[in-house]
């Protein structure tokens, strides 16, 4: 259905959100209210559209997450399901709360384990929750042990920007891969905070500047709207790619090609829980019908 009304034939990596749930209730989650809805897939729902989307699109990746993919109980089979089944590439977005006990359950099927963190030390706390700075440093570090390589992301804001080049240094020294930076959009929670929205954007220019002349073994991943002039406001021609990085599912089924539109319901597209197929919901509002353009990723 994807590909007989965007002319999309390949999506490489899908975002599986399996549950709204999580246990923490950050300032800028985009779920917002949502995080307390029990959607979520069961494992045959969610094995159903992973094997859809590697026999109709190609996929050759999936990334689990939520809410929180660790509260997810049934996180194992469906971790196991994408690696034995479907030889996928499996990765977790996590906050990184306490979960050693369950990554040592699942770390040989799993090829990268990436923690959300939002600076060092208190200013991480104080966006997600007491505790979660030294939680996701443990989380690292148990990976690395178990031999899971691992990455980081970092959503940018008026109280963390001046972190992200000391939490890049304590990343690399755990061995962290590839440190992500995403740009706040004002939806869900952080709709709520607007003091968090970085208002001076020449801050973003002496980022990246500071950022081009680090060195370190860490690479370091941005957003381009985190710059003076922003992103796009609509896609350059309404003609999509045959290929294309990602599509992603919440809980409910509905479908996202863009990242700029999480969040917003400008859903085009669904999985039929019921059925297995994906089904087209045409709006006004949805992301075709606002050309809404994808977030296009840069290294630093």
């Amino acid at each position: 259905m994807i590909s007989e009304v965007t002319g999309i034939e390949t999506i490489r990596m899908l975002y599986l959100q399996l549950l709204y749930r999580c246990n923490f209730a950050c300032l800028h989650c985009f779920h917002g209210e949502r995080l307390q809805h029990a959607d979520a897939f069961t494992v045959g729902e969610a094995a159903g559209l992973l094997t859809l989307m590697r026999d109709e699109y190609g996929t050759e990746a999936v990334t689990l997450l939520g809410g929180e993919p660790f509260v997810y109980r049934e996180l194992p089979e469906v971790v196991r399901y994408a690696k034995e089944e479907l030889r996928l590439r499996v990765e977790i977005c996590t906050n990184g709360y306490r979960v050693e006990r369950r990554l040592a359950r699942i770390a040989s099927h799993l090829d990268v384990l990436r923690v959300s963190l939002e600076g060092v030390g208190a200013t991480n706390d104080a966006i997600r929750r007491t505790g979660s700075f030294t939680s996701a440093l443990d989380a690292l570090r148990a990976a690395r042990d178990l031999g899971v390589p691992t990455g980081a992301t970092m959503t940018l804001t008026s109280r963390n920007i001046a972190d992200v080049l000391p939490l890049a240094h304590t990343l690399a020294d755990l061995g962290v891969q590839e440190l992500k930076l995403h740009h706040m959009r004002p939806v869900g929670n952080a709709a709520a905070h607007p003091e968090l929205l970085v208002s001076d954007v020449s801050a973003y220019g002496r980022l990246r500047a500071e950022l081009a002349a680090l060195r370190t073994p860490l690479e370091i991943v941005v957003d381009e709207e985190i710059s003076a002039t922003g992103g796009p406001a609509t896609c350059a021609t309404t003609t999509r790619p045959r290929t294309v990085h990602r599509i992603e599912a919440d809980p409910r089924g509905a479908l996202t090609l863009s990242c700029n539109a999480v969040g917003n319901d400008a859903y085009a597209f669904w999985y039929e829980k019921s059925t297995g197929r994906i089904t087209h919901r045409p709006s006004a509002k949805d992301e075709l019908s606002q050309a809404v353009p994808d977030v296009v990723y840069a290294r630093a």
